[in-house]
């Protein structure tokens, strides 16, 4: 049905290729490519000895848009999956505008230079795609992503109107390193250190990371203390469902992981600027990620699961309500059916499934979108089909005052 190009060969690269490979009825011709063709030849040896499919693979920089260009011209994909670093999300979406590529990513776009999370710049590009008859799917990973399907599914659903909405996301695995980032450690660090942000009555209040935290139960898994970050998808939810009076996002984090991430802040190394090193300049957070372990390699001993969901309080037919919507997965799982770790598979699984709602006709029209802008209904059924299923609660106690 449709020939895809996905950019990127971490975890979630991996997770794809093998996503990609067991729809075959819908991906009829597949390419992996990164910046190292060698780390792609590996991962699509893999997935030929589990799937039997061949994927093609190819050398890119990402960002080059020259030679994302002559990629594209050569291999002529209808779409790209773009699982690269969000530092790449510009060029190749304009890569994708030059030769005609249809768009999609897990992550929104960030600057090098600042640890910042918007959507301003990718949805500047919403006139640029339409009129190209381009389709631009944003942030279809699992947070963002399913948690933003989760909310559509629910508003189209349960409510008449969705006033309180807490995303909360729970990683009880256990690696067995000291301290290790679940997907890439320049991009993880400087998304938990950066300031905490929650939308309240129609405006965005700030705090310090990690000031507001309580325990909360997670399914199967119990009680674990949660705090306050800012993440990309509230920006665009308060957005599209505006009866929102209050939304934030929680995060489960060890106090062994906060006492390195303390000390990492306190001795300098999550600048994210250049410090002259032996006469050569460094940025130390990226010299710590080239210490630390590799996010792809700590599959195999991983044990444990995750648990993401969204916990929403609303309106129906008059009265007030609570819903409880959420996935478990097992790392174990995860590692058996794809070689890559729990924290890739959620993000790399619904990934897959967007790219099938674009080639099934589902999820396909000019511009650029967030996915809770398209219908929800197919790509929920897709998680339960494709290894993420999902459960719901319904007038339970969300732990979460109003």
């Amino acid at each position: 049905m449709g020939k895809v190009i996905i950019i990127g060969a971490g975890g979630v690269g991996t997770v794809v290729a093998n996503k990609v490979a067991q729809n075959n009825e819908v991906f009829t011709d597949i390419m992996l490519a990164s910046r190292t063709k060698s780390k792609c030849n590996i991962i699509a040896e893999d997935v030929k000895r589990r799937t039997g499919v061949t994927i093609k693979t190819a050398q890119v920089d990402a960002d080059s848009v020259p030679e994302l260009v002559a990629l594209f011209r050569e291999f002529q994909p209808e779409l790209c999956i773009n699982v690269a670093l969000p530092y790449q999300d510009l060029t190749i979406m304009d890569a994708c505008l030059e030769c005609g590529v249809n768009y999609l990513d897990t992550a929104n776009y960030e600057p090098k230079d600042e640890a910042k999370f918007e959507y301003s710049w990718q949805w500047a590009y919403q006139d640029r795609f339409k009129e190209a008859g381009l389709t631009a799917i944003l942030g279809c990973g699992f947070d963002p992503g399913v948690t933003s399907i989760f909310t559509a599914y629910a508003a189209k659903h349960y409510f008449d109107e969705i006033r309180y909405l807490d995303i909360v996301d729970c990683n009880a695995g256990d690696h067995g390193k000291a301290f290790a980032t679940n997907f890439n450690p320049e991009i993880n660090i400087r998304e938990v250190t950066q300031k905490g942000k929650y939308w309240e009555n129609g405006k965005w209040i700030e705090t310090e990371p990690h000031a507001i935290h309580k325990p909360l139960n997670y399914p199967n898994i119990g009680p674990k203390e949660s705090y306050v970050i800012y993440h990309e998808e509230l920006e665009s939810l308060v957005k599209n469902f505006p009866t929102l009076k209050r939304a934030r996002f929680w995060m489960t984090f060890g106090q062994e992981y906060l006492t390195h991430l303390r000390v990492i802040q306190n001795i300098g190394m999550a600048r994210i600027d250049e410090v002259e090193y032996n006469g050569q300049k460094i940025v130390p957070i990226q010299f710590l990620k080239a210490v630390l372990p590799d996010p792809g390699d700590l599959g195999e001993n991983y044990t444990g699961e995750t648990s993401i969901g969204c916990r929403i309080r609303g309106i129906k037919d008059g009265r007030e309500r609570t819903y409880y919507v959420y996935n478990n997965c097992s790392h174990q799982a995860a590692f058996e059916e794809t070689g890559a770790q729990g924290v890739s598979y959620t993000t790399g699984v619904p990934a897959t499934i967007g790219a099938m709602m674009f080639f099934q006709g589902l999820w396909r029209k000019p511009g650029v979108f967030n996915v809770e802008e398209f219908n929800p209904d197919p790509f929920m059924e897709q998680l339960n089909i494709q290894g993420l299923p999902w459960h719901e609660l319904f007038d339970v106690d969300l732990e979460l005052e109003i």
